[in-house]
């Protein structure tokens, strides 16, 4: 079977009998052309089913109306519901999506970037692995293309930024296992990129009410912060023993620092994990150990997953608003596309205790 040719603009220009020029007008959205002559276009490319080129179009407009995305693993649930956000008002705006995963790994993070670039897309949406130095975005921004960070900033990196109020949030989460009377509270939480000194050293200056520049700082060091201040306002003494450092974003490492924690002799009667990755392992370790929530221990989780609200007795958690950050995300960026000249913001949003059935006073 033939497969029958595409209609051109020459086409749509001999049916509708105009020129080349003033169908190019108007099929590509540029330039005047009067009322009876669009609507002559219009027909005779919808008689003929045209579809427009984009490549050609994004040559003399300089726009492919496309947006990139770097996300930091696309398996997490909470990407996929940032990217969902991204896609509603990106879809709902006529603008396509590129989507690429870093696996928060700097080198790969810095290729989906150039990929992107050469894609020409109008502008990026990453969730940047390397908080400190990130030369690649610093270049990207000052190449000019539109850019908004999503969940992490880059120090002194001053472009749109879209997060959640991790320290107010954790420090909530937190109060909230002190006030039903537990004061030996664990915390589990990747911690990558090791602070200077260590987590002592950093719970130290946090408790010696040290200023702490929270804004660079990766999600779980923000979280511990918020963990920190908890204690501080309650007056609570804080053993830095019962915070445990998975330092890599897996269910593995989490499960095992967990392991190591409930196994002590003085273990704590609750657990706070800094996000849906460290709740997993936290589970796979509390499983092993056959404890019971709450009776045994209570905790609160980062991050709410599915398994969080089916798993009896159902696990508090702290949800973040994941599809209203990538809407929010993509309207700044789709504001720098269009030219705005505004000066670089930082939207920090609110997060959300949900309470189920998993925190109870200590146990005897």
């Amino acid at each position: 079977m033939a497969i029958k040719p595409k209609a051109t603009i020459a086409d749509v220009a001999r049916l509708a009998g105009v020129s080349t020029a003033t169908a190019g007008r108007v099929l590509g959205g540029y330039g005047y052309t009067s009322g009876s002559k669009k609507d002559q276009v219009m027909k005779a490319a919808e008689k003929l089913g045209y579809r427009p080129n984009a490549l050609a179009r994004s040559l003399i407009t300089g726009k492919t109306r496309t947006i990139g995305v770097v996300a930091g693993d696309i398996r997490n649930p909470f990407y996929a519901f940032v990217l969902r956000g991204i896609s509603n008002v990106a879809e709902k705006e006529g603008f396509g999506l590129l989507i690429t995963n870093s696996d928060e790994d700097l080198q790969q993070e810095t290729r989906a970037v150039d990929l992107l670039v050469e894609k020409q897309v109008d502008g990026l949406i990453v969730s940047p692995c390397d908080t400190r130095d990130a030369a690649h975005l610093r270049a990207l921004h000052a190449s000019g293309i539109p850019l908004v960070l999503i969940d992490r900033a880059v120090e002194a990196l001053e472009v749109d930024r879209v997060g959640t109020a991790n320290v107010a949030a954790a420090r909530d989460a937190v109060q909230r296992l002190i006030q039903t009377g537990h004061r030996r509270i664990g915390l589990i939480a990747e911690l990558v990129e090791e602070a200077e000194g260590g987590v002592a050293s950093f719970i130290a200056r946090a408790q010696a009410g040290e200023p702490v520049e929270s804004a660079a700082l990766y999600p779980s060091w923000q979280r511990l912060l918020g963990y920190v201040q908890a204690h501080l306002v309650a007056r609570v003494p804080l053993d830095p023993a019962l915070v445990r450092r998975a330092g890599e974003y897996s269910a593995q490492a989490a499960e095992h620092a967990c392991l190591s924690l409930l196994s002590a002799e003085n273990r704590p009667t609750a657990l706070f994990t800094t996000d849906g990755t460290m709740s997993e392992g936290a589970m796979a370790a509390i499983a092993k150990l056959g404890l019971t929530i709450p009776g045994q221990l209570s905790m609160i989780g980062f991050d709410d997953l599915d398994w969080m609200a089916f798993l009896p007795p159902g696990i508090t958690t702290v949800a973040q608003p994941r599809m209203a950050m990538g809407e929010a995300a993509t309207r700044m960026l789709l504001e720098q596309i269009a030219g705005a000249e505004i000066p670089p913001r930082t939207l920090l949003m609110p997060a959300q205790l949900i309470e189920r059935g998993s925190v109870g006073k200590p146990a005897a």
